[in-house]
This record gives structure tokens, sequence and C-alpha cells, in this order.
């Protein structure tokens, strides 16, 4: 149906609600950038209306939802203002030219709380924007407020701080550390929106709530603004509902930044290529043993089902065999708690008190990682890499999960609760962070995409990984399957 690819799970009432959107136009709040700004062409919608349009919903919504840390009504509404008023010729020049988008907590912005999701920063506002927000700005994006997160960009979060509800269902995780962008992406509270990954917190919110997120390849966004959790593993990416929309908002942040050195000496990213389906001479390989081992069978079905549309779409697919890498994962924490410290010693322990249960013992654990244990961690890291770069030998970008299972049960005892009790809910066996953990150490951009439905009615993701700087390549595989999987959560 004009090339829309739907997925549909046996739940009688999640399949009717699909074919309803099949059949009727989609409210603004879930059209796609390029059919909003159509309706700026065409005179039907300006940027005004579309912004009144998300306020609007979120008022209504985001009291249940809570993905919201700041709401930023004024500034959205000046800026739409301003939007509208200019030329055609102006108008042409913005990428982004009147998409709302919100941004994760962790982004400076001007004049603008930035907490986050901690006690300790919730006076902290910048006289400055990100980078990120700076060039969201530039491109024409009216940034409708900023979003909700664990604290710190962890896994738990700060009694003061509100949890995000996942819209498929409030008693489900919402995946971390950018839950708030993920449920207001999938909810319709904002067209798109930006989060961050260190240990999978793109990936995870983007499977828990039907998106499309992308990780760059390290240093292909500047960090510069961005609070820091553990410096040598952050990535910041787009959260959308589907590929254009995610590519779209790359290419928009994206580019070298003199005020980040780990940045990339490249101009921003390009996808001239996006809608080429023929996928004739990409080969993607594919492990069993890693993606298919311990891994919820639902999950294994939907990634397999993607793996035939993508080989009647032209791909070879290649399986690969490489040693197993879950040993390594363990190692993460090290870094991860080490760096989390460093990036906290100006609160940390002096105002101990004013974090969270997680959060602290988070940085606790951090203050009493030795030299030589985040050295051989890194060691570690550098052996997972080896393996992973030997994987992708004779390979153009490999098929994996997203995660290994489906959303599992939340509450607030779990959400505010310790480490232990934290991972104890996610089954933490390390293997739960097997397909983002290693792309974290080494860098490597990858897509998440929706690929299809449980019987419970829950979205599931395939993860598409390349070669460092191959974002371009491996969103047009995932522009194949996903051309388009349309989602509808509980708040249509």
């Amino acid at each position: 149906l004009n090339g829309y690819k739907i997925y549909e799970g046996s739940h009688n009432g999640y399949n009717k609600k699909f074919k309803r959107i099949i059949m009727t136009t989609q409210p603004i709040h879930y059209q796609s950038i390029k059919e909003i700004q159509d309706s700026y062409e065409n005179k039907s919608e300006t940027p005004v209306s579309v912004t009144e349009h998300f306020l609007k919903r979120i008022e209504s919504l985001d009291p249940d939802l809570k993905s919201y840390a700041t709401v930023m009504s004024d500034s959205a509404l000046q800026q739409a203002e301003f939007l509208s008023k200019l030329y055609d010729d102006d108008r042409k020049k913005l990428s982004l030219f009147g998409i709302p988008v919100a941004v994760k907590d962790l982004c400076y912005t001007d004049g603008v709380l930035t907490m986050g999701g901690t006690s300790v920063l919730e006076d902290n506002i910048p006289n400055y924007d990100s980078t990120v927000v700076e060039r969201l700005k530039s491109a024409g994006a009216i940034i409708l407020g900023k979003l909700n997160l664990t604290e710190g960009a962890m896994a738990g979060y700060n009694p003061r701080r509100d949890v995000p509800k996942n819209p498929w269902n409030f008693d489900k995780w919402p995946g971390v550390s950018s839950s708030g962008s993920g449920v207001s992406t999938s909810a319709g509270l904002c067209l798109g929106s930006l989060g961050s990954d260190t240990g999978g917190s793109i990936r995870f919110p983007s499977a828990s709530c039907g998106l499309v997120g992308i990780k760059p390849t390290y240093g292909r966004v500047s960090r510069y603004g961005v609070l820091d959790l553990a410096e040598t593993l952050d990535h910041v990416g787009p959260m959308t509902r589907n590929v254009d929309d995610a590519t779209m908002m790359l290419s928009a942040i994206s580019g070298y930044d003199s005020n980040d050195p780990t940045t990339i000496f490249e101009d921003p990213l390009q996808f001239p290529d996006l809608h080429n389906v023929d996928l004739r001479g990409i080969v993607l390989g594919y492990c069993e043993s890693y993606s298919e081992e311990n891994i919820h069978k639902e999950i294994v079905a939907s990634v397999r089902n993607a793996l035939e549309i993508l080989e009647n779409a032209g791909a070879t697919i290649k399986k690969i065999e490489f040693e197993s890498i879950d040993k390594y994962l363990s190692y993460w924490q090290a870094i991860c708690t080490a760096e989390a410290y460093n990036a906290h010693l100006e609160n940390f322990p002096k105002h101990a008190d004013k974090y969270g249960p997680f959060f602290r013992e988070w940085l606790e654990m951090g203050s009493k990682v030795s030299q030589t244990e985040y050295i051989q961690a890194s060691k570690q890291r550098s052996t997972s890499n080896s393996i992973m770069r030997r994987a992708f030998d004779g390979i153009d970008a490999m098929i994996c999960p997203s995660v290994p299972r489906l959303p599992h049960d939340v509450d607030d005892s779990i959400n505010y609760g310790s480490v232990a009790t934290n991972r104890a809910s996610r089954g933490v066996a390390e293997y739960f962070q097997r397909f983002t953990v290693p792309f974290d150490y080494n860098g490597y951009p990858t897509i998440s995409i929706p690929s299809g439905y449980s019987e419970s009615g829950l979205p599931m993701s395939l993860q598409i990984v390349g070669h460092p700087n191959q974002e371009a390549l491996i969103s047009r595989v995932g522009y194949a399957p996903n051309t388009k999987i349309i989602f509808s959560s509980r708040c249509s």
C-alpha cells in the first residue's frame, strides 16, 4: 500500500487500530517531516498551528505519560511565529523548517533548566546552547521542551524526577536512559527527539516504544554542552517514527565541531541514496549464536522475517561466526562508573545526599575503581573491539536484535530503587547488553528499526550495525523493511 509494510500482531484490538491508521489520514502528531512541510507548502498549516497542536497534546497527555521535564511553550511559539513570517526562499534553506522536536534533558539549552535527571542540578540554567540544540534551531526546528531521563543518564531515577510511562503499556519498561525521548516520540508529543547512548540508551527506548533510533559513529555528533555519563562511551542521536525523519535529524546535528575535539573532521551527513531499496551488492552478516541464543523467540522470529525481506530486496545474507563477546560486557561497568564519577566530581561526594539510591551507588562504585582495574577493563574493551572488527571482515553490515527480550514489568520500587534492585528486574545476566555495549565500546554506527509486534501487542526491534562512518548505508538497509512500519500507541 504505497510502499507501506505493515506487521500485525495477533491482538485483535491492535490489529483494528492498525487498519484504522491505514485507511485514514494521519493526524498531525503522527505525520512525517515531509508531510508536515508539505502542509506548510500548500498553506493548510503553519508552524504556529502545528506547534499549538503539539503543545495542546502535551498538555492533555503528558500528565499521565510524564515524558517532559520542562515544556518550553513560550519560546516554541515565538520560534514558530518567527518561522511563519519567513519568505519561501528562506524556508527552503532550512531542512527542519517548522518541525517540532524535543531534546533529552542532558543537552544544554540557553536560559532553560538542564537537570540531567538529577536533584543536584535542578537549578542549573545554562547561558548557551549545546551544539546539537544550536544546530536543530539553525535547521529551523522548533524545540518544544526538555525530556525526562534516568538520573545522570544511567538506569535509576532520582526520587524528585518523574518516570516516563511506556505508551504501549504503562506497566512495561520504556527503556533507559532516554525514556522521555522514547515515550514522547512514540506518543506523538513531538515529531522527533534526541537521546544519548552509553550502553544502549537510544536503542533500548527505541525498541521498547516502537521507534527508529540511530546511534551514530562515535564523533559524528558533537557532545559539547551535553552532560557526560561516560565520556569515551557517550553518543548523541535521533529517535523518530521512521527512517526518513531520523536521517534528516541526524544530518542536521552531525558534523565537525571545534568545541568538541572528539568529533570527526567531516561535513554533516548526507543520505542521497536512502530510498534506493535495490540492495543488490550489499552483504549483510548474521550470526545465529550471537542473535538467537537466550533471546526471546518472538524477537528472533521477527529478525528472521526481516532477513527475508532484505534478501528479497537483493541483499546477500552471509552467515558469520565469531567468539562470544558476553564475557567482555561486564567490564563496561568499571569504565562507566569510573568515568561517571569523574564527570560528577564537582558535586559528588560533597552533595551525595542529593543523589538517588541508584546513581549514588553507581558513583560510589566508580570512586573505588582503581587505575589497574580501569586499565584492565580498557584492555578487555579492546579485545571485544578486535573480535567485532574481524567479524565485519567481508560484510557491509551486521543484522541482530536491538534487545534480547520484550519490555519487562517495572514499578516505582524498581525505578527509584538501588543498583541491585534495578538490574535484577532486567534479569541482568550481562547478556542484556549483548547487542548494545559492543557498539558503544567500538563506536560503530547502528540503526534500530521496528521489526513487528509480539503476541502481547508490544513492539519488537532489530538492529543494523555498520562499519565506522557508514550511517548512510545502514539507514538505506533499514529503509527497505521499514517503508513504512506504522505504529500506534495507546495514546492515538
